[in-house]
């Protein structure tokens, strides 16, 4: 556009120069940075149970639904129907159409009860599944959750070029050249629904997707949501990898978008390194290093330490020295030693902590003598510190309790590893295989029930990042697939005795497999055998009924355990070693020295 300003400027009629800058400003304003792409003809939902009559828009059941027609004439079990763009005139049996609507014309939904699950009839907590076309479904939410749902996580189909999805009932695959200009459409349509429930100060939007549509997707994302925060965290899901190119893909992502007042949750896993409970603390030195290191960054960190150099144990701290004042070096104080901060070049430094809080740490037992140095003429001291919470994000030790009757003190170690969640989660619990596919056959008591669910545990984690902290958060799954998201929510409320609430919505679509085979057989969509075999039916109501119960329909007792963040308290016995003398330690061997 520079450059074709300056061409402009060197036409020499004037009006023809101000006629073309006045069309380029046009086109400026209409220009913009961001994604751009085709929007597809509209998308049409089949209406099973709605009876159309004279003037009615239809579809063949088992066609594409852009193949609709205008009934023109009912003449007993056939149709007179005009094809909507061609006109031709078709004579088809009622049988085989269905009612269809465009999005965008009126529809009046109703939810239909077909079954329900609980196992606390007391309690409040109530779940939903809702069976139908996700866009419909949302506006239906919108009017009764407008603003209100704190969380949507949504696992939306990948788009990989294989026959995965369908576009108005029409499969998606990579010979269609149109096929991410579709995916973006049908995303952008229920996206700019999603937002409308969504709570536009704290809620936070999840979508997980694969490299095929990721940058596309985060693309239309902060062009949808402008004031929300948008971060990208990659995911761990498949370590055994799958080859689609040069290298062999074992990630996944999952995209953030944080509303101006939604923040992470609070967290002791940061699902990058797997968290040590028997790591021991770590001492630090005393003496300050690095940055506001020298005596006079902080006056009052200049103070004495004494030393029983005998028992080579620290008794206290004095109180601070004031910088017009100098130490003298060697001398003692109420007869013990005393160890002053000097650094190595001579020159004086300060402690990293106070002289109260030094002496509360001495009492505790969480300060150490160390060796006499010669180079500092000074004694080492290390301590292991009670941080305020700033140093507990930035990394240390938390002291949690003293057990009152040994004494012992209970101390969790909390470093930069902690605390923090990264933005690369490694779990084996997130493998997509053992924790997804398996755990749902399992479930199901079906092998491979459904093709490529995610991980009960990565679901979880995602969740659990946002809405930790919420224990009575609406969180909303408009792609449920397999019923994931319920079950993740179900988890986590268990751990923390929350009342979460969730509402999955799912379409009841056969696979192709399935749908091959059941049209041979002579079933129809719509008819009562084709449905019991939908997604939602099979899949999606029998793993959150018996996820819930713990058993299956057939009264067969589901097995294994479930992953937590729960923890429980362990006894472990300590070790003593009686130690004497030695007379002759050089005929001690290197084992008996170290043990020593």
């Amino acid at each position: 556009m520079a450059r074709i300003g300056n061409l402009l400027r060197q036409i020499s009629d004037p009006t023809l120069r101000e006629q073309l800058t006045t069309e380029v400003d046009s086109l400026k304003k209409n220009k913009k940075f961001g994604l751009v792409f085709e929007e597809h003809e509209p998308e049409y939902t089949p209406l099973y149970g709605v009876a159309f009559r004279r003037g009615s828009f239809v579809a063949r059941k088992t066609g594409k639904l852009t193949g609709v027609y205008i009934v023109k004439k009912m003449d007993g079990e056939t149709a007179i129907c005009e094809h909507k763009n061609s006109h031709e005139i078709e004579t088809i049996p009622i049988a085989e159409l269905v009612s269809v609507a465009q999005f965008g014309e009126p529809i009046f939904p109703s939810l239909e009860p077909i079954a329900k699950v609980e196992n606390a009839p007391n309690d409040s907590l109530w779940h939903t599944i809702i069976e139908a076309d996700n866009y419909h479904a949302l506006q239906l939410l919108e009017y009764l959750y407008e603003g209100q749902v704190d969380c949507i996580y949504i696992d939306p189909p990948y788009n990989t070029g294989a026959r995965d999805w369908k576009y108005n009932n029409d499969y998606v695959d990579s010979a269609d050249a149109w096929r991410h200009s579709k995916w973006l459409s049908m995303m952008k349509k229920r996206l700019r629904l999603a937002k409308r429930i969504l709570n536009p100060n704290t809620g936070v939007l999840i979508v997980t997707i694969d490299e095929h549509e990721v940058h596309h997707l985060r693309t239309m994302l902060e062009d949808i949501f402008p004031e929300f925060f948008v971060q990208m965290i990659t995911a761990v899901t498949n370590p055994k990898g799958v080859t689609q190119g040069r290298f062999s893909r074992v990630e996944e992502y999952a995209i953030f978008c944080f509303a101006k007042n939604a923040f992470v949750a609070d967290s002791k896993d940061n699902l990058l390194n797997i968290p040590n409970p028997n790591r021991k603390p770590r001492w630090k030195g005393l003496l300050r290093s690095g940055t506001d290191a020298l005596r006079t960054d902080r006056e009052s960190m200049f103070y004495p330490v004494l030393i029983d150099a005998e028992k080579q144990m620290i008794i206290r701290a004095g109180n601070y020295l004031p910088i017009s004042q100098n130490p003298v070096l060697g001398d003692k104080i109420d007869g013990y030693d005393v160890a002053w901060p000097i650094r190595r070049d001579g020159s004086y430094g300060r402690w990293s902590v106070g002289s109260e809080t030094l002496n509360d740490l001495i009492k505790k037992g969480y300060v150490a003598c160390g060796k006499f140095d010669m180079q500092r003429a000074t004694w080492g001291i290390s301590y292991i510190s009670q941080p305020n919470q700033l140093q507990i994000e930035r990394g240390g030790i938390r002291i949690v309790a003293r057990n009152p009757i040994t004494g012992v003190v209970e101390i969790e170690y909390v470093n930069d590893d902690t605390r923090v969640i990264k933005t690369v989660w490694h779990r084996t619990t997130h493998d997509a295989g053992a924790y997804g596919s398996d755990m749902v056959s399992a479930i199901i008591g079906q092998s491979r029930a459904f093709s490529f669910p995610k991980s009960l545990y990565s679901t979880k984690d995602a969740i659990s990042a946002v809405m930790k902290n919420k224990p009575t958060a609406l969180i909303v799954d408009f792609f449920a697939g397999s019923g994931t998201t319920l079950h993740a929510v179900n988890l986590l409320n268990a751990e923390d005795n929350g009342k979460r609430r969730c509402i999955l919505v799912t379409n009841n679509e056969v696979s192709e497999a399935e749908a091959q085979l059941l049209t041979e057989r002579g079933y129809q969509p719509g008819d009562p055998e084709w449905e019991k075999h939908g997604i939602c039916r099979s899949v999606t109501w029998p793993r959150t009924e018996y996820s819930i119960l713990g058993k299956r329909a057939d009264g067969t007792v589901l097995s294994g355990e479930y992953f937590t963040n729960q923890t429980t308290t362990k006894e472990v016995n300590r070790s003593f070693y009686q130690l004497g003398f030695v007379e002759n330690p050089a005929s001690l061997t290197p084992a008996a020295k170290k043990q020593i």
